[in-house]
């Protein structure tokens, strides 16, 4: 890998390939912390699928918010839900493959730093085999145009996507023709679609479609509505809900995982620089990842997995993931089932991690935030169980990731295995890989059409979708 690096440098001018060579240099020139790749720790193996789960929960947390009113105002709103509190410069970046090698210091319980990450996931019998990231060429092809789609998912029984648009709107959508077959949801006149509010992701599971929004007053909820048909019908609950003292920060992902509980992102609570430590507060939903098991025809809403980490320790027993600022998207690999976790930086550093399937999914992992950011140090020392990222880049090539999937399609076979992600600034598509045992990173040097990269989704067939803000929905395709 570090051979590409030299030759695409060696075509360029003397002046620019200079700095690329500081971008890029080798191994051994690098400065530590840099980006190092997961290994098995000794925690415990995958959760269990299917498996049964402790008395329901009640489906309010609005007795675990510190009083918000202390804090500073704040920061200006942006246009990009997750976007960090001061949009930075999106200057180009090299569209080589960069590797790093794994960091000498391992974390307690690690084995050694030399070991290659193992997935022990169930793999399905037909996955292809990981291709090598640095033969993979994609191309952008601009499939339709919505209002600010914001999330895609589907469903195991319907062949069409589900797009979710900011303002409120859940589409049915044929991706192969490229038209709306029809609306299946409607929420518009109990959201508003400004800043980082609004329709913000959407699942599907058991006949039931779940919403993340913001409600009229900025607090976000998350509601399952029943599946009739390929639309739905009046049934409707409303599963968690969670005040949010700012009008930022407030995550909105939701994904189903491989032991079938949904899995929701919060962000710390908005303002900057975290001012209620909502990150390493174990007692609030917010700076989290929840897992729960949804009953939205029970006496309660849901309950909680009978190995979640706080279960039976101090903390909020819904917390999964805890230490993350605004996890603007977070998805599960179909083959290894390893949690890939997207999470937008304060000032300086946007970061990617990946919890491996064989460490229990980052049960009970901490990112670090406030106390890190990115693979630095920002107000503290690292926390316990903490888990570096095995990605982090700076202000110079964007300023607010944005999570995207490990690419398991048949289309573009050099890039099986491989996580692919971008920026919402400079809307360039990246991706890292980890099975050679080391970082490998590529820029593809292609944006999405109109910018604003908001979200990915995946088809049933593995295939990748860009959606923009600005309204192009776009298929992931060889070059």
């Amino acid at each position: 890998m570090r051979r590409a690096t030299l030759y695409s440098c060696a075509l360029l001018s003397g002046f620019t390939c200079l700095i690329l060579l500081a971008a890029c240099a080798s191994d051994s020139a690098l400065s530590e912390p840099r980006p190092t790749v997961p290994i098995v720790t000794g925690h415990p193996s995958e959760p269990t699928i299917n498996g049964s789960t402790t008395a329901p929960r009640n489906n309010t947390n609005t007795d675990r918010l510190t009083d918000p009113t202390s804090p500073s105002d704040p920061a200006p709103q942006s246009t990009q839900p997750g976007l960090g509190t001061q949009p930075g410069q999106t200057g180009q970046t090299n569209p080589s493959t960069q590797t790093s090698q794994t960091s000498p210091s391992t974390q307690p319980g690690q084995t050694s730093p030399n070991t290659q990450p193992t997935h022990t996931g169930q793999t399905s019998p037909s996955a292809l085999a990981d291709g090598n990231i640095a033969d993979a060429n994609i191309a952008i092809a601009q499939v339709l145009v919505l209002d600010e789609p914001i999330d895609m998912t589907i469903a195991n029984d319907d062949p069409m996507a589900w797009i979710a648009q900011r303002g409120g709107q859940v589409l049915r959508v044929d991706l192969s023709q490229g038209v709306v077959v029809e609306e299946i949801l409607d929420i518009s006149t109990e959201t508003v679609a400004r800043g980082e509010q609004g329709l913000l992701g959407i699942a599907v599971q058991d006949g039931w479609l779940y919403v993340n929004f913001t409600d009229r007053n900025g607090h976000t909820r998350i509601d399952a509505f029943q599946r009739e048909g390929t639309g739905i019908n009046d049934t409707r609950r409303t599963i968690l809900s969670q005040e949010q003292p700012f009008p930022n920060h407030n995550g909105g992902a939701l994904a189903f995982g491989p032991d079938a509980n949904l899995y929701i992102g919060f962000g710390d609570g908005g303002s900057a620089n975290d001012p209620l430590n909502s990150g390493q507060d174990l007692n609030s939903w917010l700076g989290s990842i929840l897992r729960i098991k949804p009953t939205p025809t029970a006496s309660e809403p849901y309950a909680i997995p009978p190995d979640n980490p706080y279960l039976t320790a101090e903390g909020a027993p819904e917390i999964f993931v805890s230490g993350v600022r605004n996890p603007w998207r977070f998805t599960f690999d179909k083959a290894t089932h390893d949690l890939w976790i997207a999470d937008v930086g304060q000032n300086l550093y946007e970061e990617v991690t990946v919890l491996l399937a064989a460490n229990g999914g980052g049960v009970g992992a901490n990112l670090g935030w406030r106390l890190r950011e990115g693979l630095h140090e920002f107000s503290g020392a690292k926390p316990p169980n903490h888990v570096d990222p095995v990605w982090e880049y700076g202000r110079d090539q964007g300023c607010s990731v944005t999570g995207g999937y490990v690419y398991r399609g048949r289309a573009i076979p050099e890039l099986v295995g491989s996580y692919v992600f971008g920026d919402y600034c400079s809307s360039r598509i990246w991706a890292v890989q980890i099975s050679s045992g080391e970082v490998e990173f590529r820029d593809f040097a292609v944006a999405v059409p109109g910018g604003e990269l908001a979200a990915f989704g995946q088809d049933a067939n593995g295939e990748l979708y860009t959606l923009s803000l600005s309204g192009a929905v776009s298929k992931i395709v060889p070059q």
